[in-house]
């Protein structure tokens, strides 16, 4: 993770993936999601690198 690394809202998030925000967070509840910050104010936020991360890991090997 860089110093200048993005800091994704959840909205982002659902749009790159074009999954509904229920679909999200059932994933986080089954630990299924990318890794996330939970600020104070109770809004998540992932790392851009994280969220490429994740999307690699979901990768099928042909």
């Amino acid at each position: 993770m860089s110093r200048r690394d993005e800091l994704m809202g959840v909205p982002e998030v659902l749009d790159e993936l074009r999954v509904s925000r229920r679909t999200f967070y059932r994933w986080r509840e089954l630990g299924h999601a990318p890794k996330g910050l939970k600020l104070p104010n109770g809004e998540i936020r992932i790392y851009r690198s994280e969220f490429t991360t994740w999307l690699e890991s979901l990768r099928e090997m042909s």
